[in-house]
């Protein structure tokens, strides 16, 4: 890849790294104390039980948005490092180019579209 290109995607890694540190800044915010909290005082309100439900799913969502943030931020360091490196857009199971297109829609990938489908299936 030429340096322009590794520019425009280390533009767009850093934009969604801080994308995705600002979405983890705001989720703790929204869901202040524990479910095991939010749920007791639920009950003692005399709600329904889909609202305690609904409260728990909440919960559980902003739970798995915020764990799988951790793993896109991870990814996009080790993106950023490649860079840095002179490997990024290199499938790291083939070593072929990595398509543009893939890179554009998911600038942090590892692999090629042909190896993610072997490993897909697999």
């Amino acid at each position: 890849m030429s340096a322009l290109d590794t520019q425009h995607f280390r533009e767009r890694l850093e934009d969604e790294r801080r994308r995705v540190l600002v979405a983890n800044e705001t989720a703790p915010t929204e869901n202040p104390g524990s479910i095991s909290d939010e749920t007791e005082e639920l009950t003692y309100q005399d709600n329904h039980l889909g609202d305690v439900a609904t409260a728990t799913f909440d919960r559980e969502m902003a739970s798995t948005l915020e764990e799988n943030s951790t793993h896109v931020l991870a990814a996009i360091d080790e993106a950023l490092a490649r860079i840095e490196e002179g490997t990024f857009g290199v499938c790291q199971r083939c070593g072929n180019p990595i398509a543009e297109e893939r890179l554009e829609a998911l600038p942090w990938a590892i692999l090629c579209i042909d190896c993610k489908r072997k490993q897909e299936r697999g």
